[in-house]
């Protein structure tokens, strides 16, 4: 059984590891920056150690340091969290060449999987449904436009590298590919080190579902059900639910079961989560999976009582799956808000300064992952997230109605944040009846909404 890990991540999704940590007698140690030397995380921790600048590439992606520090403190385990080196096979492979484990899929699973066009002639090999699009990378314009041509416009130029709406462009003719190309493949360079992109086409009005998943190394794949995660500004989510007010038994059983075909194939080991399409005629295509834990992995855990943390250690560790298929069953409702400091009035860009007021929620049914407190500084240097709020409820509506009093109790004064856009989005008739689809802001005037 691992005995010290090494979290190599920051804010929230550190806390929330420790707290496993924490519950299952394993000792901890954090890393941090410069910029964060006085952060929670690296106070609750046994032990903490800076490993760089506050600039992320000069301190948690310095892979150098961070395992020069898990060998210095004894540290048997290294977790990545999500961002950063979650998904890096370089990082991975290095871990285990120094006879650390790292908590997640091998480095060959990741370098599969992490290529978006790898992984959707994968899902193709697994019978599993893609998108149709290209064959894999698409070298030149004149490539992507043969492509275009025969899937039909609208198409995506995505980079086969990326994540996170970074690296992908849309084009609507062949007029606008030319410019969609260079500007995907320039953003795709600068996000990831790669200008490798493919082509799939623009499935309008769809549906964004994702089927969490673990696996242990005995043959053993547990699907934990799925997440909507359709509201999204600029490609990002904002605000997820579990489970989805579109899947029904038949629908949830064929994701899943596409969703194990992928695990299989790809011999994978540990958390992950297999991401999908739901068009408008009931299809559902493939999209990615996600190698590592997901920044919505609350909702799940929320309506099934499984710690996937725990299950990752669990894993990591050698150890079967403490669950069956059988063992999962579903509780209520679940839905997350991502609080982030950005600025509405600003077309929502990053929002920096001192945190002097802070009332987080609680009470029943309501969840709170942050590390933020009233005097913490919010840096430039970092993702803008500052708390996950998770309610839950017997039924959607009253998840429903716990994440509006939840919302309504939060106060956070010193940043300006998304609050009020999270609060309309509770509020528009699309969303109250389970209607809506990834167009949900643009198409409720929403997405330019917010309150100082």
């Amino acid at each position: 059984m691992i005995r010290r890990v090494l979290i190599a991540n920051r804010g929230e999704i550190a806390v929330r590891i420790i707290r496993s940590c924490r519950d299952m007698n394993i000792e901890m140690v954090t890393v941090y920056s410069e910029a964060d030397r006085d952060s929670l995380f690296a106070s609750l921790s046994t032990e903490s150690v800076c490993v760089g600048p506050a600039k992320a590439s000069d301190s948690y992606m310095n892979q150098n340091n961070i395992i020069a520090a898990a060998l210095k403190t004894g540290c048997d385990a290294i977790h990545p969290g999500y961002g950063f080196l979650s998904e890096n096979p370089e990082f991975a492979g290095r871990v285990a060449e120094q006879g650390l484990i790292f908590i997640g899929p091998g480095a060959d699973a990741i370098r599969e999987l992490g290529n978006k066009s790898a992984a959707k002639q994968l899902a193709r090999a697994s019978g599993v449904p893609v998108i149709p699009g290209s064959d894999g990378i698409v070298g030149s314009v004149e490539e992507a436009r043969e492509v275009a041509n025969r899937i039909g416009y609208p198409v995506l130029i995505k980079a086969a590298s990326g994540g996170g709406g970074r690296g992908m462009r849309r084009a609507d003719s062949g007029s606008g590919l030319t410019a969609a190309f260079a500007e995907a493949k320039a953003e795709a360079i600068a996000a990831f080190g790669s200008g490798d992109l493919y082509v799939e086409k623009l499935i309008l009005n769809p549906r964004h579902i994702e089927v969490q998943l673990i696996a242990d190394r005995h043959g053993n794949i547990v699907c934990l059900g799925e997440r909507e995660c359709s509201v999204q500004r600029r490609s990002q989510k904002i605000l997820e639910e579990a489970p989805s007010k579109a899947v029904n038994a038949a629908l949830r059983a064929k994701l899943t079961g596409y969703a194990v075909k992928v695990a299989e194939t790809a011999r994978y080991v540990n958390a992950g989560t297999v991401e999908f399409v739901l068009a408008p005629d009931g299809e559902v295509y493939f999209i990615e999976m996600n190698t590592r834990l997901q920044v919505e992995h609350p909702v799940t855990e929320t309506i099934t009582g499984i710690d996937i943390v725990r299950e990752q250690i669990r894993v990591a560790s050698g150890m079967e799956l403490s669950v069956t298929q059988a063992d999962v069953s579903y509780s209520g409702h679940a839905i997350e808000c991502r609080l982030c400091a950005e600025d509405p009035e600003n077309n929502f860009m990053p929002s920096c300064g001192t945190i002097d007021f802070l009332h987080l929620p609680g009470g029943f049914g309501v969840r709170v992952d942050s590390a933020i407190f009233p005097g913490i500084v919010i840096t430039p240097y970092y993702d803008s997230m500052l708390a996950k709020i998770i309610a839950h409820g017997k039924t959607r509506g009253e998840a429903l109605y716990r994440m509006r009093r939840a919302l309504e109790e939060l106060i956070v004064r010193g940043v300006k944040t998304n609050l009020g856009q999270l609060y309309m989005i509770l509020y528009n008739r699309e969303f109250i009846t389970g209607s809506y689809d990834t167009g949900i802001l643009e198409k409720s005037g929403i997405r330019e909404y917010g309150i100082d």
